[in-house]
């Protein structure tokens, strides 16, 4: 493996393996579901016009080929486990478009506001429903396994995005309490797609566990990034609006820490939180000041880079390869 393998050339790995069969997944839809997932995979426009839009990185399906190859499988074992799992996340990132009103993904509008959010639902089912569908593929012995983690991950997701909407209108929110919800949303699905690449490679069950463990810490680094870059990231980078957020009064873990840390500053942004009002341009700077104030920002990348190290640490014994250390640092790296 060359020296300075880069994260990017992985992605590009990743996503040009599964490519074919989430390509094949989606032609199997019937249109305008067709029609709608290609568009979010970034393939076409609304029309149907082939395009060069911009797509997601594929951090979980690179995760599953690169346990996979860690445990001594070969990527030809994986390729349908990967696939699933990337159809899966973008079932998760339609409904979520929808439940937080995101009208920008990847630098264009979402799916729901060109069809509907009625529609967004039903694409989301159906993709849901196309990610157990491509888990068939896998070797007959693994498949009851494979089905089970992926809907037991599926639970925990939807467990952990309920008490994400719920903390919205919560007075306050415990940074335990968000600890567990991130656990859920994110650690879930990452946990699921490392067990997956383990699986994929006939691994033991410690083995199996183990990488779980690893997949839901890096979860974890992962969504605290997520989390500052709602803040203050770069839309070129996010493709998402910056301080939607804030705007959406989340109660994302930088937020959660400066409404407990006591400086001045908190209390100027507990007021912005309890105000029924829709929060102006004006307000999410200001918003974002009071945070920084407070020094939340940084002290959430502490956190993401502290779970980084813990999620690396849990590797079992010969398994820390340089792709798996890569994509971990690129979990919370990713303005990079």
């Amino acid at each position: 493996m060359p020296a300075d393998l880069h994260p990017g050339e992985i992605f590009a790995e990743a996503r040009t393996s599964c490519d074919p069969a989430l390509r094949e997944a989606v032609e199997q839809l019937p249109d305008p579901l067709r029609l709608m997932a290609g568009y979010h995979f970034g393939w076409w426009d609304e029309t149907g016009h082939p395009t060069r839009g911009r797509s997601g990185k594929g951090l979980r399906a690179a995760l599953v080929f690169a346990v996979t190859a860690a445990c001594g499988g070969a990527e030809s074992t994986a390729v349908a486990a990967a696939a699933a799992i990337e159809m899966l996340h973008n079932f998760t990132l339609v409904h979520d478009d929808v439940m937080d009103a995101d009208e920008m993904r990847h630098g264009r509008a979402t799916v729901w506001r060109v069809w509907g959010s009625d529609a967004a639902l039903v694409l989301g089912d159906a993709m849901h429903a196309m990610t157990i569908r491509m888990l068939l593929n896998l070797p007959t012995a693994s498949v009851a396994e494979a089905v089970g983690r992926v809907e037991a991950a599926t639970v925990e997701m939807c467990r952990g995005q309920y008490e994400d909407l719920m903390f919205e209108s919560r007075p306050t929110v415990e940074a335990g309490e968000y600890m567990r919800m991130v656990l859920g949303k994110t650690g879930s699905l990452m946990g699921c797609a490392c067990a997956l690449g383990a699986l994929c490679a006939d691994a033991d069950a410690d083995t199996v566990a183990a990488f779980d463990h690893f997949g839901r810490e890096l979860g974890a680094a992962f969504q605290f990034t997520d989390d500052v870059l709602g803040i203050v990231g770069d839309t070129a980078v996010t493709g998402k609006p910056v301080g939607n957020d804030l705007a959406r009064r989340k109660r994302s873990l930088p937020v959660v820490a400066a409404l407990d840390s006591g400086c001045p500053e908190a209390a100027d942004l507990r007021e912005l939180y309890r105000s029924d009002g829709p929060m102006t341009t004006a307000d999410v700077a200001r918003a974002t000041r009071f945070v920084e104030a407070c020094g939340a920002l940084d002290w959430t990348r502490q956190q993401a880079d502290l779970r980084a190290q813990s999620a690396f640490a849990a590797l079992p014994a010969g398994t820390a390869t340089v792709r798996l250390r890569l994509l971990t640092q690129a979990a919370v790296r990713r303005d990079q």
